[in-house]
């Protein structure tokens, strides 16, 4: 089974837990990570859509690790599927790219998991937020993989790092349609 984490931060530099769950990913066999800030800075316009493109069809999981930026994907991440995911592609009459891989959404999340629940600020769980990626994996016909989603990411301890760490870890190890291993 190959994996293929795109990988996506708005601000790179200061990127704490993403950057160490995708030193995770990068140290696992059979996974190719790609991180689109590191390869096209916030020039949406460069991406190279054929090459992107290439990555999707060699992987049989697909996860896209960002953090929850204002309750949404990062705006490189947005830019990249709107360009990567085409018609005629990932979609639509002879698109089907995508079609029996899998998507998994892998996030941080500054706020707590109270703050993504009905009770919390929000009034919404995580799953609920990540709905658009749920639907466009299931509109392109990709398998739609469990969101994994680590919460008050921000100012984490070695040790609670060390446990997200090996949550990811575990997660990418994880056979093809097992929902995920926590």
């Amino acid at each position: 089974m190959k994996t293929l984490v795109i990988v996506s931060h708005p601000t790179p530099q200061q990127s704490v837990a993403i950057k160490a769950l995708q030193q995770v990913a990068e140290a696992q066999d059979k996974v190719t990570v790609r991180h689109l800030d590191q390869l096209y800075g916030t020039d949406s316009n460069a991406i190279d859509i054929a090459a992107e493109q290439q990555a999707h069809e060699a992987a049989d999981r697909i996860i896209y690790l960002y953090p929850t930026h204002w309750f949404n994907t990062t705006p490189m991440l947005k830019a990249y599927l709107n360009q990567v995911w085409t018609y005629g592609w990932a979609f639509g009459p002879e698109g089907k790219a995508l079609h029996g891989k899998e998507l998994q959404i892998v996030t941080t999340a500054g706020a707590t998991e109270f703050t993504y629940s009905p009770a919390g600020l929000i009034e919404a769980t995580m799953d609920e937020v990540l709905s658009p990626m749920k639907a466009s994996a299931l509109y392109v016909g990709m398998k739609y993989r469990a969101p994994l989603a680590f919460y008050s990411a921000m100012g984490l301890d070695e040790a609670s790092l060390d446990a997200m760490r090996s949550r990811f870890a575990a997660n990418l190890q994880a056979p093809l349609g097992s929902q995920r291993a926590d």
